[in-house]
């Protein structure tokens, strides 16, 4: 049943507003933000290798049980090997997004005005590496550099510099 009388209405869709948490809003906020270490993936490659070495044991203890079958083998062994690759790749970060700034403005050979730092990762280990994007800081840029910095030890892996091919309109005109 209707609890609205014909006469009441809903609230006009302009009065209805979404808010943020307290902790999320981030003009309120002023805690420092850390960017989660790669090294987390160790957590859950444990769990694998314990989960599937445990079904592997457990086919070769009983195997007359109808519930373990090669299957369930075969994904165990996908599971532990899923689980060594997320131990072999759970790297830890001792260079972080400000570190990774640092050591670009050191590669690129200027002064940098605007830069901004992204977490990827390299090679089949999925080592993390920071790619950092600068330029210099003349108004408008001339120069634009992007670096690859690692996340484990900190040296440039790469960089390119080049000059600022991009348009930059003055807004007065």
């Amino acid at each position: 049943m209707n609890d609205q009388s014909p006469t009441e209405s809903a609230p006009h869709p302009t009065e209805i507003r979404d808010t943020l948490p307290d902790d999320l809003n981030a003009v309120e906020n002023r805690a420092e933000y850390r960017f989660p270490d790669n090294s987390r993936r160790r957590i859950p490659g444990v769990m694998y290798v314990v989960v599937g070495a445990f079904v592997l044991v457990m086919s070769l203890v009983d195997t007359e049980s109808s519930t373990l079958n090669d299957g369930l083998v075969v994904g165990a062994v996908v599971l532990v090997a899923f689980g060594l690759f997320s131990l072999l790749s759970g790297w830890r970060m001792s260079i972080d997004e400000q570190g990774a700034l640092a050591a670009a403005g050191s590669a690129v050979g200027f002064a940098v005005g605007h830069a901004s730092a992204q977490q990827v990762w390299r090679g089949i280990r999925s080592r993390p590496t920071w790619r950092v994007l600068c330029y210099s800081d003349e108004d408008p840029p001339l120069r634009r550099g992007l670096v690859l910095v690692d996340a484990v030890d900190g040296s440039v892996k790469e960089h390119f510099v080049e000059e600022n091919l991009e348009k930059w309109d003055d807004p007065t005109t």
